[in-house]
């Protein structure tokens, strides 16, 4: 027989810009649903701890490196960065509201509060896309976890993010030396390759272990001095 647990409750549901976003609850966990397409929940954490460590490690100790992540998503990796206290000024752009509401007064706080009450802590509601072709800032690492890959956007007009010209953008953000770091579901020598001719260097590919099925992967570039 089916318990109350088997049925995720459903806490929110919004129209945002890019269509609807729910927060459900599952025993546990809570759930962030795009469009019906499933994208995170807070069962893990690891491999969103990884994209921020290899960016860091990427850096080669390089001082109060500033890092901006690209989607709020559950917090994991906002959290991650703000418990480090290597990492300099963090910057968050995320595109929905509702996942910023559900963070600031709602209960994803329970992941996220710690970080966002941290002084390194910025967060910006725009399109990742917009935000690296239009800011005047610049940073030392970009974390990009708003898809669930290279291969599998939430939606159309995130595939733009992954071409040469977007990821020119990306490299128009990053200081010389700077890291890019893709997080994905499954590894994609295809965005590999896209990596290398829009201009970075030491393409690498790292992974992480599931209990079933393929790796999730952080793919890895670095802006030329």
């Amino acid at each position: 027989m089916p318990t109350e647990y088997d049925i995720p409750e459903v806490l929110d549901r919004r129209e945002g810009p890019h269509g609807e976003v729910v927060l459900r609850r599952h025993g546990a966990l809570l759930q962030i649903i795009a469009n019906g397409c499933f994208l995170m929940d807070t069962s893990d954490g690891r491999s969103e701890r990884l994209l921020v460590d290899a960016a860091l490690d990427a850096l080669d100790g390089r001082p109060d490196p500033r890092v901006l992540i690209g989607g709020l998503g559950v917090g994991f990796s906002l959290a991650h960065a703000s418990g480090n206290p290597r990492w300099g000024r963090i910057t968050v752009v995320e595109r929905e509201r509702a996942v910023i509401d559900w963070h600031r007064a709602g209960p994803l706080s329970a992941v996220s509060g710690n970080a966002l009450a941290d002084p390194r802590t910025r967060i910006v509601e725009a399109d990742l896309l917009d935000y690296v072709n239009e800011t005047s800032d610049t940073f030392d690492a970009l974390c990009l976890d708003i898809d669930n890959g290279p291969d599998w956007t939430v939606t159309e007009a995130n595939a733009g993010l992954y071409s040469k010209a977007g990821l020119a953008g990306c490299a128009r953000v990053l200081r010389p030396g700077g890291v890019l770091a893709v997080w994905s579901a499954k590894p994609s020598p295809e965005f590999e390759g896209t990596l290398w001719n829009a201009g970075f260097r030491h393409v690498r590919t790292e992974e992480m272990p599931v209990a079933r099925g393929v790796p999730d992967v952080v793919h890895l570039g670095v802006r030329p001095e």
